[in-house]
């Protein structure tokens, strides 16, 4: 696009670009990650135990490019679903899995879902595989999930 007397505020950080975070689970996007990122994004669509491999990837590659791992931050995209009755919450994430993945399966393998302790079961473990950043991906719901999300999020 080619926008005339457009203008665009605030603008993002400059110095010397805005940090570039990059996401996926292929070993190049890992690479690329080291090597041009500032930041490495864990996809939704993986659980937490491959998360757990693409974190020691991610070490061995910045290892390799005497890069220290510190200097590399590191987030995991989160499927989540915050209900008590947690056989509903399954089967409305399975639901949504099927319409955008194909994959209704795909949800008991990477989402966290279930009443609150439940949840904050699930988002430990992300972190302790590495994630010192959650991107919380609710797929109904949204609103309410907001309100459940600021009760967690102290507690993670």
């Amino acid at each position: 696009f080619r926008l005339e007397g457009a203008t665009m505020a605030p603008k993002p950080v400059q110095t010397p670009h805005p940090p570039l975070w990059i996401g996926g689970h292929h070993p190049n996007a890992l690479r690329r990650a080291v090597t041009l990122g500032a930041g490495f994004m864990g996809a939704g669509s993986a659980s937490t135990a491959a998360f757990v491999e693409q974190t020691r990837q991610v070490a061995r590659f910045c290892e390799e490019a005497g890069r220290d791992p510190a200097t590399l931050d590191v987030g995991k995209r989160v499927y989540i679903a915050v209900d008590r009755d947690r056989d509903r919450a399954g089967r409305r994430l399975a639901e949504w899995f099927g319409l955008f993945y194909g994959r209704p399966e795909l949800a008991a393998e990477v989402a966290v879902w279930g009443s609150s302790d439940e949840c904050l079961e699930g988002l430990r473990a992300v972190v302790g595989a590495g994630a010192r950043l959650l991107m919380l991906n609710p797929v109904f719901d949204e609103l309410a999930h907001l309100e459940s999300f600021g009760e967690l999020a102290p507690r993670v």
